[in-house]
């Protein structure tokens, strides 16, 4: 499903003719080593993105208010850089369903996913910057993380067959 990123970055002209706005975000989810990270390795050499990976637990860090600063600094760097895309590996990691935080950890990492929600809400379109997550636990995400404008495609990455490991390989 490489179009639900490769196309808008290299031909964004053709949703403008339809009067449609390209899918913002793609979810990538499937037990470990189905692909998931190559993909998106794939698409940004396909379309000479710059590629952005970061590790969700990368965002979690020993001080208050760092996380998010980090959060900030990503996408100011993907809209440098557009074209570009960020993405982000074991999103579960930062995104799950958000409850009464009762420790400081806990309020941090719900800041954290608070920080993603709002960079992903606040960066135009026109910018060319185009967000992959991949998880394998996408039943635990937050319901606010994959509404439509925000993760608009989901992609499972079941395990491959012999033949399907080769497709993969032959293709990178």
């Amino acid at each position: 499903q490489e179009q639900d990123v490769e196309l808008p970055l290299t031909n964004p002209e053709l949703y403008q003719q339809i009067g449609i706005d390209p899918p913002r975000g793609v979810l990538l989810y499937g037990p470990p080593g189905t692909g998931k990270t190559m993909m998106a390795k794939a698409v940004a050499h396909h379309t000479d993105a710059a590629f952005i990976r970061v590790v969700g637990s990368e965002f979690v860090q020993k001080y208050l208010g760092e996380g998010p600063r980090m959060v900030r600094d990503v996408f100011r760097m993907a809209k440098e850089n557009a074209p570009s895309i960020i993405f982000i590996d074991e999103i579960d990691s930062i995104a799950t369903k958000r409850f009464d935080a009762q420790t400081g950890a806990d309020r941090e990492v719900q800041r954290i996913l608070i920080e993603l929600l709002t960079q992903m809400d606040g960066f135009d379109q026109s910018v060319h910057v185009k967000i992959i997550m991949a998880t394998n636990r996408h039943d635990t995400l937050d319901p606010a993380l994959l509404r439509p404008g925000r993760l608009d495609r989901k992609i499972e990455f079941p395990v491959p067959d012999r033949r399907q490991k080769r497709l993969v390989f032959q293709a990178c």
